[in-house]
């Protein structure tokens, strides 16, 4: 009897620590998913210089990002709950590529998007520029390659056997009229470092000519008179294109465009000007609100008929960024930007503050 009775008080007394294991592997061992959300919002005089003096000008450009972390059991049961919050897998944020090679791609896409703003400014400016060919980046490699292994995602290939180029055009024509199985020498810049691989040309399934087995876009690089640096940390993807623009036109022009208010937004620039759509705008429009901007500028894509077709819901981005600010209820305007043209037009009917 005695004994029993010691069993019984010894499980009762362990109850307590394991609802406390129980407690910690819930909120702190991460699950195979992450969690999408609201994140922060940046004051671009902190990232962006122009002829090395930073904006001085009243009021300020924001760029709005997505927060993304590892999710728990308990951060995935609140998200489920919440209205801006979403859980996916590593598949639906990464695709197939690595942890690595995610952020390779993130940092080419942020490269990409400062040069197309920088451009953009120059030319609204009315400053002159040249535009140079660094090589190309490698956006993804074939698993038949036999470069894979050695040359990586987000690499810039400058040269062949030596011999560099002036456009992708010019390095991928130069390749194909080389012989399936030819051994050649690739150079190569990784993280800053000038590397050097040695494969062999393997057959194209596309056009069945010789290739090296990567996916590649320029890697450009703007020289102007004026130096203009933008340094965006550890900030990823495109979608700063617009806002970067806007700062570093402000900053080139010294107009005060800005007329003292506090003004967020979020969109892809191209070398045209516009505009493009982006992901999680309606979590980019919760930061903006929380941090008290006035404006928040949103892509006013153009919905295909094949992405209705896809997806008979979708919105435009001004449309869910509407909605987003609707649900809040926020006193932040939202305004709709087709081009870089109509955000500062916009600018221009704004009363100083």
């Amino acid at each position: 009897m005695n004994k029993k009775r010691e069993e019984k008080l010894s499980i009762k007394s362990m109850f307590p620590f394991a609802v406390v294991i129980l407690l910690i592997i819930v909120m702190i061992f991460p699950i195979p998913y992450y969690i999408e959300g609201p994140g922060s919002t940046e004051n671009l005089k902190d990232f962006v210089t122009v002829n090395n003096k930073q904006d001085t000008q009243s009021g300020a450009f924001y760029l709005t990002t997505v927060g993304i972390r590892k999710a728990t059991l308990a951060s995935a049961l609140k998200a489920k709950f919440s209205d801006f919050q979403e859980l996916i897998s590593k598949e639906e944020l990464m695709g197939t590529s690595t942890n690595s090679e995610y952020e390779r791609i993130q940092q080419y896409y942020m490269d990409s998007s400062k040069n197309a703003a920088i451009e953009q400014a120059l030319k609204l400016a009315d400053v002159p520029y040249k535009m140079n060919f660094k090589g190309v980046y490698v956006l993804a490699i074939e698993d038949n390659s036999s470069f894979k292994g050695k040359i990586s995602v987000g690499d810039t290939v400058t040269g062949i056997d030596g011999k560099t180029f002036k456009s992708s055009e010019e390095f991928v024509s130069y390749v194909k009229k080389q012989k399936v199985g030819q051994e050649i020498t690739v150079s190569y810049t990784q993280d800053g470092k000038a590397k050097e691989a040695t494969g062999k040309l393997i057959e194209l399934s596309t056009d069945k000519k010789a290739g090296i087995g990567i996916g590649l876009t320029d890697h450009t690089e703007i020289d102007s008179s004026i130096p203009i640096e933008i340094d965006a940390g550890d900030i990823g993807g495109p979608s700063a294109g617009l806002m970067f623009t806007l700062e570093t036109y402000e900053q080139l022009t010294q107009k005060g465009i800005r007329k003292g208010h506090k003004i967020a937004g979020t969109g892809t620039i191209n070398s045209k000007g516009v505009v493009g759509r982006i992901g999680g705008i309606d979590k980019k429009v919760v930061t903006a609100s929380e941090n008290k901007t006035e404006i928040f500028f949103a892509p006013d894509d153009e919905i295909t008929k094949e992405m209705k077709k896809a997806d008979p819901t979708i919105k435009t981005n001004y449309e869910e960024a509407q909605a987003a600010a609707k649900k809040i209820g926020t006193k932040m305007k939202i305004v709709p930007v087709k081009n870089v043209q109509d955000a500062l037009d916009y600018l221009e009917t704004l009363k100083e503050e």
